[in-house]
């Protein structure tokens, strides 16, 4: 399971990996489990990703995350997220799931 975030501010991001135990995302597919709090001082370097490969965190076991999502989309199967991986972004006060397929 690959889930990157670029909410970079969120305690549980460790350079675009979630690191979270357990993922929520709610009905209007915005992560549940964000929490501010990161002393950390990272710069998104996501943005030029074209000019220099950012570092990425490696990847977790899908085994190790359980993704709870309340969006009616396609990844959605009885309140649990089966997509192979998903993407949180940081365009929003709360960051939004990019993976998202509206039903």
């Amino acid at each position: 399971m690959d889930i990157r975030c670029r909410k970079l501010n969120c305690k549980f991001n460790d350079h675009f990996t979630c690191r979270a135990k357990a993922l929520s995302v709610a009905k209007t597919a915005v992560c549940k489990t964000y929490v501010y709090g990161s002393e950390k001082k990272e710069i998104d370097t996501t943005k030029n990703l074209f000019e220099k490969t950012p570092y990425f965190a490696p990847m977790r076991d899908s085994k190790a995350v359980e993704i709870k999502c309340n969006a009616r989309c396609l990844m959605n199967h009885g309140g649990i997220c089966v997509a192979n991986g998903i993407t949180m972004n940081d365009y929003r006060l709360k960051p939004s799931c990019l993976t998202f397929l509206e039903e």
